[in-house]
């Protein structure tokens, strides 16, 4: 580290030659590969059903847990958990992003989110018997810190690409971290369905698949720690605690005067959250409504990596001949279809789970991908860095309401096919807001060309 620290910086307005850059972008890369692990083999598919069943053990006679005195339906607490998580990330990204922007050391801060993150993942080896607080405890510091770590690591993208160059760096991390996913929920594959020639119980297999992906990501991140360089800010900038929220609070203030932008940036929220939520209910609605083992709720997501690849190649081709907006409504349409036939999906049929599994990828990377750059159109030129950070924060740090509704309908009805069709209306009214959206007249709003197909 102490090399790191010796590394010249160079002001912000300043740029580093091409092989400078290059080989920041190539540590850049490393973090999304270092933490996607935990967003595909954690949250997506193993801590779930996991934590699920540790607290339906520490339940009560009418299937109850009451951490801090407070009755929670035990199927309910996995949800509630990463609602919380993403509350505590709202609160905390300002703050953080403030000093980074105060000291212009954001590789400090990045290291330390990723490695509270990976340590709070890799103490996941230790849940087992009625551990359920400790379980919620470290799901919440994981996923917060998680949520920090992306904002500044997003945030050295304008200083290591140049505009023309965003696009392709961006979409090579993002390559990078379903690299990994994919490749980690193999190799957890194979210790899951061979643990018993392994000499290890199914619960010792799951704890070492969630601690595992901890390592990974605090490994991995050595990389751009290395890679990464601080720049120097301009003095007399503000970087306070609150000069955080000030900003975010100018930002939204300034798109006032700009509505249409608003309005899209409303409707991305709405539909964003119920995304999120679907990906990360989907492994407790499968392992406790349908009865699905943990081996196929694995290979549906290795499915679902697969498939979002391709399936956002192709909903950009449609995009190109129909117009971004029409082609991300089509695809809510989808996600609304894929609700409601998981409503009626049979229990043990494996089969059917799959068909649903490759709707969800052929529409999820599509969908995130075009609302992305559906939105820089609609952001006036010279404010791209504070109305993506609003765009961000919209992305990773509102999206709690989901979890808490399909919590609570868990709760009230006992049935998670209450709770997976309750999700129905964060894509009706997402839909409804987009389509109010006049993208064409936004697009002119914001001073921006408007593109042929829109």
């Amino acid at each position: 580290m102490s090399a790191e620290t010796a590394e010249p910086t160079e002001l912000v307005t300043g740029s580093a030659d091409a092989a400078s850059r290059r080989r920041e972008q190539r540590g850049w890369y490393f973090y999304d590969f270092a933490c996607s692990v935990y967003s595909t083999s954690v949250l997506t598919v193993f801590l779930g059903p996991y934590l699920t069943s540790i607290a339906k053990a520490a339940a009560d006679a009418d299937g109850f847990v009451h951490p801090l005195g407070i009755p929670v339906r035990a199927g309910s607490l996995f949800a509630y958990a990463v609602s919380v998580s993403v509350v505590v990330a709202v609160v905390v990204m300002p703050v953080v992003g403030a000093a980074a922007d105060r000291t212009g050391r954001k590789k400090p801060l990045l290291a330390a989110a990723a490695y509270v993150g990976a340590a709070a993942t890799t103490g996941m080896f230790f849940l087992d018997g009625h551990r359920y607080l400790l379980g919620a405890f470290l799901l919440i510091v994981a996923n917060a810190s998680i949520s920090v770590s992306m904002v500044l690591y997003n945030a050295y993208l304008p200083q290591i690409a140049e505009p023309d160059e965003r696009d392709a760096v961006s979409s090579r991390g993002w390559a990078f971290g379903y690299t990994s996913g994919a490749f980690v929920l193999v190799l957890n594959l194979v210790l899951y369905t061979g643990h018993d020639s392994f000499g290890l119980s199914e619960s010792d297999a799951v704890r070492i698949c969630l601690a595992s992906a901890g390592v990974w990501w605090g490994a991995f991140t050595l990389v751009p720690l290395r890679r990464l360089r601080d720049r120097r800010v301009a003095p007399g900038g503000e970087g306070t605690v609150g000069s955080g929220w000030r900003q975010l609070a100018n930002t939204l203030r300034d798109m006032r005067r700009h509505p249409l932008t608003l309005s899209f940036l409303l409707a991305y929220l709405v539909y964003n959250d119920g995304v999120q939520t679907v990906i990360s209910q989907a492994s407790v609605y499968g392992s406790e409504e349908l009865g699905l083992d943990q081996t196929t709720l694995i290979t549906a997501v290795l499915l679902v990596q697969v498939l979002a690849v391709a399936g956002a190649l192709g909903m950009g081709r449609l995009a190109r001949v129909y117009g971004a907006k029409r082609t991300i409504l089509g695809s809510l349409v989808v996600w609304t279809l894929i609700l409601v036939a998981g409503y009626f999906l049979p229990s043990e049929a494996p089969v059917f789970f799959y068909v649903l599994a490759s709707a969800i990828g052929l529409v999820l990377g599509g969908s995130q991908a075009l609302s992305r750059s559906l939105f820089s159109h609609l952001v006036p030129r010279g404010k791209e860095a504070e109305y993506f950070s609003a765009y961000e924060m919209s992305d990773r740090g509102l999206s709690w309401l989901g979890p808490l509704v399909f919590g609570l309908a868990y709760q009230l009805t006992g049935s998670y096919r209450d709770a997976i069709i309750s999700l129905v209306i964060f894509f009706v009214v997402g839909s409804v807001l987009l389509a109010r959206v006049p993208i064409r007249r936004a697009v002119a709003a914001a001073g921006n060309p408007v593109p042929e197909r829109i």
